[in-house]
């Protein structure tokens, strides 16, 4: 049975897919890859890049077509049971709810751009000291939010309801 009232957080998924397409889109329109822009003096750069493996950039150097597909196909399974779970399973909270939508928004906007590009397209460095994070994009913001969400779910408890007061003995 679909709970309709979950049904609601299918419009934070489709607005992060927006966002995501649209911040992609703005950067693949205005700069060519391996573009780079200072924002913050050595700390947070607007880069042009893609990754055709995943996070981190696993499988990126992989010559094979083979990855490509079987990416495709396991995200859409993710993006599947994500879906069936956001709308279809009983009592989960609108924390975990909430993370959910980020989760499919992240992946359906990767997704989206693995499909018509062959690779993702991130645009966020950060440099911590040497240290340089690997580029990202919205959906990948949405997805480590809404993993960080889930993760609060799991682990930090429910605060209940308050009960009616107590009627005097």
């Amino acid at each position: 049975m679909i709970h309709s009232s979950r049904l609601r957080w299918l419009i934070l998924t489709f607005t992060i897919v927006f966002l995501d397409r649209l911040s992609k889109a703005a950067i693949e329109a205005r700069t060519i890859e391996g573009w780079r822009h200072e924002l913050v003096h050595n700390f947070i750069f607007l880069v042009h890049s893609k990754n055709p493996g995943i996070a981190f950039s696993i499988f990126a150097d992989s010559s094979s077509p083979w990855v490509r597909y079987a990416l495709i196909v396991g995200s859409l399974a993710v993006i599947a049971v994500l879906a069936w779970y956001l709308v279809a399973a009983n009592d989960v909270s609108p924390r975990a709810a909430a993370g959910l939508a980020l989760l499919l928004g992240g992946a359906t906007g990767n997704l989206t751009d693995r499909i018509l590009h062959g690779a993702v397209t991130d645009f966020f460095e950060v440099l911590f000291g040497s240290y340089r994070y690997p580029a990202f994009n919205v959906a990948d913001s949405a997805i480590t939010i809404g993993a960080v969400l889930i993760l609060l779910d799991l682990f930090v408890p429910r605060r209940k309801a308050s009960s009616a007061k107590s009627s005097p003995n």
